[in-house]
């Protein structure tokens, strides 16, 4: 019985130092650092479009398509027509009519009013009649 209770005792002493012991800060300090090789901070508006653009383009599952326009939508800022125009090919591609229905939903929500969003919707209105793209509001009314 006394065997049991040193081999517990030794287990929770040698894990209870493990706990305590002390973070340095240096450690601390490396761990926090956060590298990147692609710097898009000082990225222009049309290289912005370019590049996804080409994103969309060449997008081969609906998984890599959602993160792009995760990614694409998270910017502060409307994309182009060009940008939504590739979103909404690559949607239909991709056989995703509820992702190209969104896209369109992610427009009327980043532009500052319902005049710009029926100004993309007029300059989309070709693309969105060749793949047969409703809007929400064309497929179940204004809510």
């Amino acid at each position: 019985m006394n065997r049991l209770f040193s081999s517990a005792a030794r287990t929770v002493s040698l894990s209870s130092r493990a706990i305590r012991a002390p973070a340095t800060p240096a450690r601390l300090a490396v761990n926090g650092v956060r590298f990147s090789s692609n710097d898009h901070g000082a990225e222009s508006f049309a290289d912005f479009s370019k590049r996804y653009t080409a994103f969309f383009d060449n997008a081969e599952d609906l998984f890599e398509l959602q993160r792009g326009l995760n990614n694409c939508f998270a910017y502060d800022l409307v994309p182009g027509v060009d940008v939504i125009e590739s979103a909404l090919k690559a949607s239909r591609r991709l056989d995703t009519y509820s992702t190209a229905v969104r896209v369109l939903e992610g427009v009327r929500e980043k532009v500052e009013n319902p005049k710009q969003y029926e100004a993309y919707l007029q300059e989309l209105k070709g693309i969105r009649e060749e793949l047969g793209i409703n809007t929400k509001e064309e497929l179940y009314g204004e809510h």
